[in-house]
């Protein structure tokens, strides 16, 4: 694992695509782990690519406190809606983001920050999903999607700030 400093933090979040698990690590031990789905497209950097991004990042900004399970953002505001199945038969194109948001901001220059690379700009989160979209298998756009009771669990567990680390 490579790290911008000699070592990794003592606590963050590992990622792993190929398991499709996210690994929350304090104190360098594993304190839970939560089933996830990351893109559908595989990875990758590009603006665009509808890829997730590798690489170390941060959460930059925790969106959603206080919100139910299954609120629905759009924009990352709360619409006021709860996704329900009368919803889901409305707008059935839409990728749903409930529950809650961490968004991710890339740490590293050239891979996952600035440029046609910042993960921030291409709007990468990991973010609640309709529990039924949670199989197992990489579908999402380029997110990280999570069960929302894991999202909401995970959200309350993290502050903003905390290192990410997502590889394959």
């Amino acid at each position: 694992m490579a790290y911008l400093s000699s070592s990794p933090p003592d606590s963050f979040i590992d990622i792993a695509i190929a398991s499709q698990q996210l690994r929350l690590i304090e104190n360098q031990q594993i304190i839970r782990t939560y089933p996830v789905s990351t893109a559908q497209k595989g990875v990758g950097e590009l603006k665009g690519s509808y890829c997730t991004p590798r690489g170390w990042h941060k959460i930059r900004a925790k969106i959603g406190a206080g919100q139910p399970l299954n609120a629905v953002f759009i924009g990352r505001r709360a619409t006021g809606e709860i996704y329900n199945d009368i919803l889901k038969q409305q707008h059935p194109e839409r990728d749903w983001i409930l529950t809650r948001i961490l968004w991710l901001g890339g740490l590293e220059p050239g891979r996952n920050r600035y440029g046609n690379v910042d993960t921030a700009w291409r709007y990468i989160y990991l973010h609640g999903t309709p529990d039924e979209r949670m199989n197992g298998l990489p579908e999402s756009h380029g997110c990280i999607r999570m069960h929302n009771a894991d999202i909401a669990d995970l959200f309350d567990c993290v502050e903003a700030g905390i290192c990410v680390y997502i590889h394959e």
